[in-house]
């Protein structure tokens, strides 16, 4: 019944061309989670395993991670901490969207349909209606999309003997690709990235299969520092006469002209 209501005032908030996009977006998760199917059986996992993953987890990205690592002959355990650290992302997802995920046991389902596109989609409305409609339709959307993918690409990868040859192992690959590429311009990601990758290249022949992946995310440490350093750049610029930049500056405190001591 909450779901059948929900979905019709959404249907009465949004707009068709809102819809569509909605829709481009769901058929490009679908068709990822072919991909990802496809790849877990090719990899030697049961069929069921994608299947549950995608419906109980609904996180694409950790669940990669996951048969990856263990495909490679890592640790399970290491495997579900890469997980658990690439959804960690969906902290800052339920701060930036805590009024669209809905309340009591509601907010089970919206929580549990939190995902990328979701969150982007709904932080680009500046209506609360709109915000809240585009955030379930995407999210229902996801859940549908994403377990139908992976069932068909689980069932393609049994009776189909060679997945590789028709490069569906190579889609969500491609994709996360055409998603960084543009990132990169910012100097801040590009660093990150270069960063994240060269620990990982570098640590590979020493450390078991999945143990680089995880000490890539390092990446996003230098990234922060690297904001951090910016932030307080910029308000040492902005800090008129008399006032410290900030209040961890304790020279400029100390002497009260707002301009520090020469050390």
């Amino acid at each position: 019944m909450f779901t059948i209501n929900n979905m019709r005032s959404i249907w009465r908030t949004l707009d068709r061309e809102t819809f569509t996009g909605i829709a481009a977006v769901c058929l490009a998760v679908g068709v990822i989670g072919v991909s990802y199917g496809t790849t877990a059986v090719a990899s030697g996992f049961p069929v069921w395993l994608p299947v549950l993953l995608s419906t109980v987890v609904l996180a694409g990205g950790a669940e990669f991670l996951f048969l990856g690592i263990v495909a490679a002959g890592g640790s399970p355990i290491a495997a579900v901490l890469a997980g658990l650290l690439v959804n960690a992302r969906h902290l800052p997802y339920g701060l930036s969207v805590p009024d669209v995920v809905g309340t009591g046991w509601r907010r089970l389902i919206g929580v549990h349909v939190m995902n990328d596109e979701a969150v982007a989609m709904a932080l680009a409305e500046s209506e609360p209606a709109r915000k809240r409609a585009v955030y379930w339709a995407c999210g229902l959307g996801v859940l549908l999309a994403w377990p139908t993918g992976a069932v068909l690409g689980a069932l393609i990868g049994t009776v189909v003997p060679d997945t590789a040859a028709f490069g569906l192992d190579a889609v969500f690959p491609a994709v996360l690709l055409a998603l960084v590429i543009p990132a990169l311009r910012d100097r801040t990601t590009f660093g990150a990235v270069a960063v994240g990758a060269g620990v990982a290249v570098l640590s590979a022949p020493f450390l078991p299969a999945g143990m680089p992946v995880l000490l890539a995310l390092s990446g996003v440490l230098f990234a922060a520092l690297r904001l951090r350093r910016s932030e307080r750049a910029g308000a040492e610029r902005n800090a008129t006469p008399g006032e410290c930049a900030s209040p961890a500056d304790r020279t400029c405190a100390a002497d009260g002209t707002g301009r520090g001591e020469d050390r």
